[in-house]
């Protein structure tokens, strides 16, 4: 009875400590599912906090699966690489220590766009994220490739979330 208490105590203790967003300094790894219309992949980020609400990041993700009317794209159809800003909300709404809101403001290689996400801790160092992006402007108005909306388009990503 006494481990079961003693076990109970360590795990309670460990999730008080998890913290959403804790400001500047703070840096956090993701990686996740990227679901869209004309295909899946897998997705992988980094935020960097450079205020008590704001930070700055980096998203890289690739299609691992393509609908099979666009055929064979090549590697630089399938990769995306974006710059990101966030606004960290969670403080600021006051939801909890463990839960961050963000949206933010991404500039990539195929468009400029936006996105919400969401994260939640379970402990310190272990979460879980949620994100849904779109494009504002595409790069290129006339599109000759039939490439051209696998990385230009409504995208949702889900996954794991550390503090690094």
């Amino acid at each position: 009875m006494k481990k079961i208490i003693i076990l109970s105590f360590i795990l309670i203790s460990s999730f008080a400590n998890a913290q959403a967003y804790k400001g500047k300094g703070d840096v956090k790894f993701q990686v996740g599912a990227n679901l869209q219309k004309w295909g899946s992949g897998i997705s992988v980020s980094t935020d960097f906090g450079i205020g008590e609400n704001m930070s700055y990041g980096f998203v890289g993700s690739y299609l691992l699966n393509t609908n099979q009317d666009f055929g064979m794209p090549k590697f630089e159809d399938r990769v995306d690489v974006k710059a990101r800003f966030n606004a960290n909300l969670g403080n600021v709404l006051k939801i909890s220590d463990k839960a961050d809101v963000y949206p933010g403001l991404d500039l990539g290689l195929r468009n400029f766009g936006a996105h919400l996400g969401a994260r939640y801790f379970f402990t310190n160092g272990f979460g879980v994220y949620s994100e849904a992006g779109f494009p504002i402007a595409k790069y290129n108005t006339n599109p000759t490739s039939e490439y051209y909306n696998l990385n230009n388009q409504f995208v949702i990503t889900i996954g794991a979330c550390f503090n690094l």
